[in-house]
């Protein structure tokens, strides 16, 4: 497995958002996540943008985080935002969601980030457990889906 710094618009990130997408659908019985992301929020220092390959050069998991700074969606100064964790259904269980988390954590805080926040929801319980098991806390609720009653924001300091 390899860990590679990408551009957010690189073509395996978008094959790998469109499959997290569905899943949100169906979990969600609805649409995929309506968050508004564009490529050059991950552009460093100010957020980075991960894709994890296997052996055979297949990307099969995916990370990155955004800066957000204290502003109308309830996000405070310092923050960076994890967004589009995500590991293929053939991939689970390897441990790799906890490496891109701790892989995003270190990038965050070499970029001087202090806090890292995610929004999740309550019918994704496998990424409410890594979280929770990586010391994140229930905090203020932020973001596009902040006054959503599915939706957990969680936080964590970088210090």
């Amino acid at each position: 497995m390899e860990i590679r710094q990408v551009p957010y618009d690189h073509p395996d990130a978008a094959k790998l958002d469109a499959e997290v997408q569905l899943e949100y659908a169906a979990r969600y019985e609805g649409e995929g996540d309506a968050t508004v992301l564009h490529p050059r929020m991950f552009d460093p220092p100010h957020g980075i943008y991960f894709l994890v390959y296997d052996a055979d050069d297949r990307p099969i998991a995916t990370g990155g985080w955004r800066s957000q700074e204290t502003n109308d969606e309830g996000y405070a100064d310092g923050d960076a935002e994890i967004k589009r964790m995500y590991v293929t259904v053939e991939a689970r269980g390897l441990g790799l969601a906890r490496r891109i988390l701790a892989r995003l954590e270190e990038s965050a805080r070499a970029a001087g980030r202090t806090r890292m926040v995610l929004e999740t929801g309550t019918k994704q319980p496998e990424a409410i457990a890594l979280y929770r098991s990586s010391g994140y806390t229930d905090c203020s609720k932020f973001g596009h889906y902040r006054d959503d009653p599915l939706s957990i924001c969680l936080a964590k300091p970088l210090g």
